[in-house]
């Protein structure tokens, strides 16, 4: 019981002493706080927009009218309000971004994990596999499959988070060759640990610094990606309000309704941001020798 209770305690005091580090970056607690609120929108977009409404209903009277009190962001050529199509876009544009990573993540990391650890004929035919994917551009890559698999949300995700595989498997297996030789790690090989004890509760959790920093600054990415492939029509496709899609949308008016195509811009860039901000904040919170 004492050992556990040791053990949960060094485990807290390690995490106070990451969140003490990054507190101390200005850049990453703000890049924080709006990615909490810009979360929160898209967690209760429903509750503040009603879909129907406030989204795809049509008001003819009110087209292309320009920023002002009543549309705070103007509104788009069928007269809806860009501020609540931007607001529930959120939604899609931040659930194309972490949903793609995650599922990139839970693929990629046991692969590079089994191929660092290992070694041998499998790492060396699983990371020539790699390199032949790696070789395309992800973006490229990413477009060849939604044009196979057909444009909608679910396979746009799918799409992005095979691109994602090859970087997250690459990042684990560097990270388990760096660990695998341990003092630690042949102390439980010595008493006949089995390989997925090992991996799952010795390997795996001190190679978590850099698989979590590499996750959530491909987030930022694939939601760059999500919105140019929706920008030239292989993405979410129209009405759904997804940023890409908006931007899209807007092209036709860029000379008389600039506000269509600079709100949704604006909100891609400060969402991919803050993202990054987080990320260079928990790069140098959980490895201070990284810093810069």
């Amino acid at each position: 019981m004492s050992s556990s209770k040791e053990k949960s305690k060094v485990k807290q005091n390690r995490f106070l002493e990451i969140w003490k580090q990054f507190r101390r970056n200005k850049g990453a607690m703000f890049g924080l706080v709006v990615l909490i609120l810009l979360i929160l929108i898209a967690v209760f977009a429903d509750v503040i927009w009603d879909y129907d409404t406030d989204i795809t209903a049509m008001q003819v009277g009110d087209c292309l009218l320009k920023p002002c009190l009543a549309h705070p962001f103007g509104t788009d050529n069928y007269g809806r309000d860009m501020l609540a199509r931007i607001g529930y876009g959120t939604r899609y544009s931040l659930a194309i971004g972490f949903a793609s990573v995650f599922m990139g993540t839970i693929v990629g990391v046991p692969l590079g994990a089994l191929a660092g650890y290992m070694g041998g004929k499998f790492d060396t035919i699983l990371m020539r596999i790699v390199d032949t994917f790696t070789i395309i551009p992800s973006l490229l890559m990413t477009i060849i499959l939604v044009s196979v698999l057909g444009t909608n949300l679910f396979n746009l995700m799918l799409a992005l988070s095979i691109s994602t595989i090859p970087v997250m498997t690459r990042i684990t297996r560097a990270s388990v060759m760096v660990t695998r030789n341990n003092d630690y790690i042949e102390s439980a090989r010595a008493i006949g640990a089995p390989t997925h004890i090992i991996l799952l509760k010795h390997v795996l959790p001190n190679c978590f610094s850099p698989i979590l920093v590499q996750a959530t600054l491909r987030v930022g990415t694939s939601i760059i990606s999500a919105a140019g492939l929706s920008y030239i029509g292989l993405g979410v496709p129209l009405p759904t309000p997804e940023w890409g899609a908006l931007l899209s949308a807007s092209k036709s008016f860029i000379i008389n309704a600039q506000h269509m195509c600079l709100f949704p811009g604006l909100a891609i860039m400060i969402t991919v941001m803050v993202i990054n901000l987080v990320g260079d904040g928990l790069r140098d919170a959980l490895d201070p020798k990284l810093k810069r």
